[in-house]
């Protein structure tokens, strides 16, 4: 009796060590086989188990030899110094790209004669003026002061102007020209093909170096051509490309998709902490929005990856402001409870402005792909950057980088700041004091004017810019329009408690004199307003937003705002900018925070339904012949296999690819293989009349298919697709095939019952 269990042991050890010597050879015997073709959704619970079978593999072995100790803690250790990796080369990217930008952005108004690669602000460094300001910097020379001609000349003016245009034109143009020639790619800001990767969606070339590169140089040439668009959204994208890349020096990650989007998902948040300084925003953005699939060590190593990313940028220093985050906040002032209400006014507005935004900028892209537009996009982005420099340059406002704009209206009024939304009647006599509530100037309300077109014109370009054949992100647009819409209420706030301090809101706190309304907290409100409203996020959101200003202690007020942007934009509409693009895209991504319900069972979704026959494979009874035909005559990515073409009692799946790969290899190999040799995939052969040897395919056999029944009800099934990342399943009744359904079959049940069918699917 104790020996039963070990010669059991023994047997057990030996057919494991068969099986996974089967796994980890896999690869060298049959090249490709495991891995998918462009545009194929991965098999999630096939390659997660070839990644537990290998690790068992390698603790099992860890202690036979000093080598393999050194591969299992290679192998424990491969994911940690994966991400570090990757942040430090994300924060390095980051920075160079941040630098960049703003030398470019800077070109467009002068240059530097002394050393023409210092922007504005550097180049002024090395002035012995006490006074620092970069409008009376003597070092930099504007392009009208360069030629000899004063800058409040009407010859001066317009040197300038052309100047900025000719400049604007020449930076898009030259991204619209790389993006078109060297990595089609690397347009847009990618969050929503990212979204659909990571739900396993095999996109090849899209995460590769030349996407990589061009979207690198490609985002700092159209962030310097002051179109409405921000380089911070597309860091997500060049970051994850930098993960993608870096994943193949660890074979763990490198040949196993499955695992590989683990480094993606914390490749992600890396993108959100280097290009707002907001580590823990970005994981919570990879987790929120991005990612499909985020199990717990996923988190700690996003974190980690974050931190690294954060750190490095830190080092360099590329904001100048000795933050790490992007607008620092100096305001400490209380707001006072009455405030609440119009900060959900502005989460209310900043809701209705996403939704149009969101509407209106489908509907563009739409015709874009329907129209001859979409076949000239070299010239759509001429004609658009033209548009938006002729236009946005006679206001001080919308010339500005929208960067800077936000900077601007986030800022407090003080002694140092003489923009014209400063110009309040009130003197300052202690400079530490302090600030006096004060009745608004002429220049306070010629500054909301010129706020009020740039708004305008702000929602008008980004809509028709987002889309454009150039790298190009909506978070600072988006910022931009809420922090616009925020100042404009806040300083009508704060002329409302100046004038009127005996209101019962206002008593006690606004009746010192002293100033009880910061504007620049109701820009910082407006602007995750509308950010919300247009990405329909919440939680990064508010998170991101208090690590970008500093803000720590106006949570509430940005937790307010969120929610009532989200509240009033799901009213119109539950799909954010990125979901609305997916499905605009045709992707075929499932959504696995959304619930559907439905009254349907699997056997009215699943193919084929009726009498059609259904194509099969026999277990042991078909000619290679007949096995390519079924191969040359259909487009299935799956075969199911039974027993016989008469009981279709199933034995198995088997993959196209797979099956081809095998068939190829096969034939390499052995010379006796015929037409006629029988295709044997389980069991062992009983009688093979033919001469020629059979073709034993068993090892690519999925002998655990995921099955249902006819009768399970179609939301069970869809929970299955969802949360298993599956790419297909098979419907039995008693033990019987009798149909597949596919993701596909899937999405296209879902989209007739919520009316959104998307165009392709792949």
């Amino acid at each position: 009796m104790a020996k039963r269990p070990r010669k059991y042991n023994v047997l057990h050890d030996v057919m494991f060590n068969k099986k996974i010597s089967t796994i980890m050879g896999e690869n060298e015997d049959i090249p490709g086989l495991g891995q998918y073709d462009d545009f194929q959704t991965i098999d999630w619970q096939r390659d997660l188990a070839r990644d537990r079978m290998r690790h068992r593999y390698i603790v099992k072995h860890k202690k036979d030899s000093v080598w393999d100790f050194i591969k299992a803690a290679h192998d424990a250790w491969s994911g940690w110094m994966c991400l570090f990796l990757v942040g430090l080369v994300a924060g390095t990217v980051a920075s160079i790209v941040d630098i960049g930008t703003t030398w470019m952005t800077d070109l467009k108004y002068g240059i530097c004669p002394g050393a023409f690669w210092l922007d504005r602000e550097q180049c002024c460094w090395s002035s012995n003026q006490t006074a620092f300001g970069l409008d009376n910097c003597t070092q930099w020379l504007t392009w009208p002061r360069l030629v000899g001609v004063s800058d409040e000349s009407a010859g001066g003016y317009i040197i300038a102007y052309i100047s900025y245009v000719l400049w604007a034109l020449s930076f898009a143009s030259l991204a619209a020209i790389l993006v078109r020639m060297f990595a089609p790619y690397a347009s847009g800001g990618a969050i929503p093909e990212i979204k659909t990767i990571l739900s396993g969606f095999i996109i090849r070339g899209f995460l590769g170096k030349w996407t990589l590169l061009v979207k690198s140089i490609g985002i700092m040439l159209s962030a310097a051509a002051g179109l409405s668009l921000g380089k911070e959204g597309p860091m997500v994208h060049i970051t994850v490309c930098i993960g993608n890349i870096l994943s193949y020096l660890f074979p763990k990650y490198g040949r196993n998709e499955a695992k590989k989007r683990e480094i993606l998902s914390a490749a992600a948040a890396s993108g959100v902490s280097v290009a707002f300084g907001a580590p823990i925003g970005g994981v919570l953005f990879s987790l929120e929005e991005v990612s499909y699939y985020f199990p717990m060590k996923t988190l700690w190593r996003s974190f980690f990856c974050a931190l690294i990313a954060a750190f490095v940028v830190r080092s360099i220093d590329p904001y100048g402001n000795e933050h790490s985050v992007l607008f620092y906040v100096e305001y400490s002032k209380p707001w006072i409870f009455f405030e609440l209400l119009p900060f959900i006014l502005l989460g209310a507005i900043g809701g209705l402005i996403g939704t149009v935004f969101i509407r209106a900028n489908i509907w563009w892209s739409r015709y874009r792909k329907q129209s001859r537009i979409g076949q000239y996009p070299v010239t759509e982005v001429f004609v658009v950057t033209l548009i938006n420099a002729v236009v946005s340059y006679p206001n001080p406002y919308t010339r500005m980088s929208s960067t800077r704009l936000i900077y601007l209206l986030f800022s407090q009024c003080g002694v140092a700041n003489t923009d014209y939304l400063c110009d309040y009647n009130r003197n300052y006599t202690n400079v530490n004091g302090a600030i006096e509530s004060a009745a608004a100037g002429t220049g306070v309300y010629t500054a909301l004017a010129l706020l009020f077109l740039a708004l305008a014109f702000k929602i008008v370009m980004t809509i028709f810019t987002i889309g454009i054949k150039v790298p190009a992100g909506l978070y600072i647009p988006s910022l931009c329009m809420g922090a616009i819409v925020g100042r404009i209420v806040g300083i009508a706030m704060e002329q409302w408690a100046y004038h009127y301090p005996q209101f019962w809101a206002f008593r006690g706190e606004c009746s010192t004199g002293d100033d009880c309304i910061t504007p620049g907290l109701y820009a910082m409100v407006g602007a995750a307003a509308v950010l919300g409203g247009v990405t329909r996020m919440t939680v990064a959101l508010v998170v991101i937003m208090f690590e970008l200003t500093g803000g720590v202690r106006y949570i509430v007020p940005l937790m307010a705002a969120a929610m009532a942007s989200k509240w009033v934009g799901d009213a119109f509409g539950k799909d954010g900018i990125y979901d609305a693009h997916i499905a605009l895209n045709g992707y075929p991504f499932l959504d696995n925070k959304e619930e559907f319900d439905c009254t349907t069972i699997a056997a009215d979704v699943m193919q084929p339904r009726g009498k059609a026959p259904l194509t099969v494979l026999t277990q042991d009874s078909m000619t290679l012949r007949e096995v390519v035909s079924i191969l040359e005559n259909t487009k299935h990515n799956a075969f199911p296999v039974v027993v016989s073409r008469e009981s279709h009692f199933l034995v198995g799946c088997v993959l196209r690819r797979d099956l081809l790969l095998a068939i190829g290899s096969v034939r390499r190999k052995q010379d006796d293989i015929s037409d006629d040799s029988l295709v044997i995939f389980n069991g062992a052969l009983q009688n093979n009349a033919s001469a020629s040897s059979p073709v034993k395919l068993r090892r690519i056999l999925d002998l655990a298919p995921i099955t249902v029944t006819d009768h399970t009800p179609m939301e069970t099934v869809i929970d299955m697709f969802r949360k298993l990342g599956l790419r297909h399943v098979l419907v039995t009744h008693n033990g019987r095939l009798l149909g597949i359904m596919t993701k596909k079959d899937v999405m296209l049940h879902m989209s007739h019952h919520q009316r959104t069918i998307p165009s392709v699917f792949h």
